[in-house]
C-alpha cells in the first residue's frame, strides 16, 4: 500500500480525545464534577470511570441525560481546560489526602534586612523542619497577611499555625454574569447619566453652579 495513502488514512481518522491524568486534589470523577460546580455532582454516576468523562461525546453525554445544553458545554470546557492544564485554585497542590490539603508559611532570609514569605504544601500533619525540600510545593493563589496568617479563596486558619484547604463544591465553578445597569441594552445610556450626575456634583463641590 502506498505510503501517501496510508498517512492520508490515518489522518482522515477522528483523534481519540486525550485523557489527562488526573491530579491530587481531583483524584476521580466525582471530585472533578464537585469542584466545577453547576450542579454537575449529581452526574456522577454516569460515568464509569476518568477516561469515560473525558472522553465521551456532547451527543453521549445527551443521551446520558446530562442536561440543559449549556450545562453540556460548560463541562464540555471544562475538559478542554483540564487537558491544558488550566486548573483552579489547589490544581498546584501535591499533597492532598482525602480531598485536604495543609498550608504553611516557608520564610526565606534574602538579605539582612529582607526576608520573604511564601505559602507552600506539606504533606498532612507535618512541619517545615520535617520535610526534604523536594517535598516543599509553593502554590498560586494564596498570600501571607502579616506574619503568619495565610488568606486566599478557601483556606481556613489551623489552630496550631497554617491553613487547610478542602475539596469544596464550586470552587472552580465559572460565575455567570449578571445584567449590570438593567441590560446591555440600556447600559451605555444610564452610565452617561451617571458620569452626568458626577461631573455636576463635582461642579457643585467646587463652587460652580
Amino acid at each position: 500500500m502506498d505510503d501517501g495513502c496510508s498517512v492520508t488514512a490515518k489522518s482522515a481518522q477522528p483523534e481519540t480525545p486525550l485523557v489527562p491524568a488526573p491530579i491530587p486534589l481531583v483524584p476521580d470523577v466525582e471530585t472533578f464534577l464537585t469542584v466545577i460546580g453547576r450542579g454537575l455532582k449529581q452526574h456522577a454516576s454516569k460515568f464509569p470511570t476518568w477516561e469515560a468523562l473525558f472522553t465521551l461525546s456532547s451527543d453521549q453525554l445527551r443521551e446520558l441525560g446530562v442536561e440543559p445544553p449549556r450545562t453540556r458545554r460548560y463541562l464540555l470546557r471544562w475538559r478542554q481546560r483540564f487537558r491544558e492544564g488550566k486548573f483552579g485554585i489547589g490544581g498546584d497542590l501535591k499533597h492532598v489526602e482525602n480531598g485536604v490539603a495543609e498550608l504553611r508559611v516557608q520564610e526565606t532570609d534574602k538579605k539582612p534586612l529582607l526576608r520573604l514569605r511564601n505559602v507552600v504544601n506539606l504533606p498532612l500533619g507535618k512541619k517545615l523542619e520535617e520535610v526534604s525540600p523536594s517535598d516543599v510545593v509553593r502554590v498560586k493563589g494564596f498570600t501571607v497577611q502579616g506574619v503568619r496568617t495565610i488568606v486566599g479563596p478557601y483556606a481556613l486558619p489551623m489552630k496550631y499555625g497554617g491553613a487547610r484547604i478542602s475539596v469544596t463544591e464550586g470552587m472552580w465553578e465559572d460565575r455567570r454574569g449578571h445584567k449590570v445597569d438593567g441590560g446591555e441594552r440600556r447600559r451605555a445610556e444610564i452610565r452617561f447619566k451617571r458620569r452626568v450626575a458626577e461631573r455636576k456634583a463635582l461642579r457643585e463641590q467646587q463652587g460652580y453652579y
